[in-house]
């Protein structure tokens, strides 16, 4: 299964994994399953890094390495999954989190998250 992982799932996946539910935690960790992170991702950690929010206080460079050298795959973000938001019925208001559901469902990759408010989007979406 592919798996694109929301921001806090892939924080907690990346250095916390005491936090990861353990559904999360069992998919991240079958070797079957190809792990992704979205440039939007990255986007995110950086705005709020640099914001000084205490739940992103990873830097956005060692981040991205880390999850490379790890066997992930980055996702980019294209033109077609930012048109791809105009269609998303307004259930969250987090542009970053809606670019992930644009692109999970253009690309048909099931987007992991523990956000309630996320997992009601249709599509490829699974809470953990």
């Amino acid at each position: 299964m592919k798996l694109l992982l929301d921001t806090h799932v892939l924080l907690w996946a990346a250095g916390q994994t005491e936090k990861l539910p353990s559904g999360a935690r069992k998919l991240i960790e079958n070797r079957r399953n190809d792990l992704f992170f979205s440039a939007a991702n990255l986007w995110e950690v950086a705005i709020k890094h640099d914001l000084g929010r205490k739940d992103f206080r990873v830097d956005p460079r060692l981040l991205r390495r880390g999850l490379l050298d790890n066997g992930y795959e980055e996702l980019p973000i294209t033109s077609e999954h930012v048109v791809a938001v105009v269609g998303l019925p307004p259930i969250h208001k987090d542009p970053f989190d809606r670019l992930l559901v644009a692109q999970a469902m253009v690309e048909g990759i099931t987007l992991l998250t523990v956000d309630p408010q996320l997992a009601k989007y249709p599509g490829p979406i699974r809470q953990v």
